[in-house]
C-alpha cells in the first residue's frame, strides 16, 4: 500500500527534459485520451466562467505538455463568440513540437519552449494557468513556481491539479489499463497521484508564498480547482 500521508518525492519519467518523440508522442496522445475520459479540462472552463473570461483577454498555460488543454479551451472559447489569445510554454523539446503540430490549424495558438522555473517571463497575461503541472515541483520550488505565476499575470493564476487520495490513486490505475497501453503514462500517471495533494498541503503551500486572496474547490475527478487572484 503506498504512502498517501505525504507527498511522494519519487521523480516521474516524464520530468526528463531530454525524451524523445518517438517516446512521448504516444505518452501525450493518451493523456489527452485520459483527460478527457475524465472530464479534467471542466477545471478550467469553470474557473473562467468564474472570472467571466472576456474577448481580447490572453492565457498561458504554462507547462502546458501537448497543448491539449488550450486546444479544448480555444474551442470552449470559440463557441462563446471569446477572441483570446493562448500562449502554451514547456520545457521539453519534443513536447512543444507535437503541440505545434496538434495545434497548426488555430491561429491563436502559439507554443514557447521554455524553463518557467528558471527562464524569466518578460511577457505579462491576464491569466496563468497550469494542469497537472505544479505536482512535478517539491513544496520549496512549488512555492516560488506559484509566486512566478503571480507575478505574470494581470487578473488571476488558474491551477488544475490532482487530489492525493487512494481511489483517485487505484482509479487512476484501472483506467490507465483500459486507455492506454503506455507503460509510462501508467507508471508516470499513479505516480502523479502519490505525488499531488491534499487541501490542507495546498493551504500550507499557499500561506508559505504570502498568498492570502485564493479559492480551493474540489471537482471531479479528483482534481482540485486553485484560482489565486491578483490583489
Amino acid at each position: 500500500m503506498p504512502d498517501f500521508s505525504k507527498r511522494s518525492t519519487e521523480e516521474e519519467i516524464m520530468d526528463d527534459f531530454t525524451l524523445p518523440e518517438t517516446e512521448l508522442f504516444p505518452v501525450l496522445e493518451g493523456l489527452e485520451r485520459i483527460n478527457t475520459v475524465l472530464g479534467g479540462y471542466q477545471v478550467f472552463y469553470d474557473a473562467f466562467k468564474q472570472l467571466n473570461l472576456k474577448s481580447s483577454e490572453t492565457v498561458s498555460d504554462w507547462g502546458c505538455g501537448g497543448g491539449d488543454g488550450l486546444r479544448k479551451l480555444a474551442r470552449w472559447a470559440k463557441r462563446r463568440h471569446l477572441s483570446i489569445r493562448f500562449t502554451g510554454l514547456d520545457a521539453t523539446p519534443a513536447t512543444i513540437r507535437f503541440a505545434k503540430l496538434r495545434a497548426a490549424s488555430f491561429s491563436n495558438i502559439k507554443f514557447i519552449q521554455a524553463d518557467v522555473l528558471k527562464d524569466v517571463q518578460a511577457e505579462k497575461y491576464d491569466y496563468v494557468i497550469s494542469s497537472l503541472f505544479t505536482h512535478h515541483f517539491d513544496d520549496r520550488n512549488w512555492v516560488v513556481l506559484i509566486q512566478k505565476m503571480l507575478a505574470s499575470c494581470r487578473k488571476a493564476v488558474i491551477i488544475n491539479d490532482l487530489h492525493r487520495h487512494p481511489l483517485a490513486y487505484y482509479s487512476f490505475i484501472a483506467t490507465a489499463r483500459l486507455f492506454s497501453r503506455t507503460t509510462m503514462i501508467r507508471q508516470d500517471g499513479a505516480l502523479s497521484v502519490l505525488r499531488s495533494f491534499t487541501k490542507q498541503d495546498l493551504v500550507n503551500l499557499l500561506q508559505g508564498a504570502g498568498i492570502k486572496k485564493y479559492k480551493i474547490k474540489w471537482m471531479w475527478a479528483f482534481r482540485w480547482q486553485i484560482i489565486i487572484y491578483k490583489t
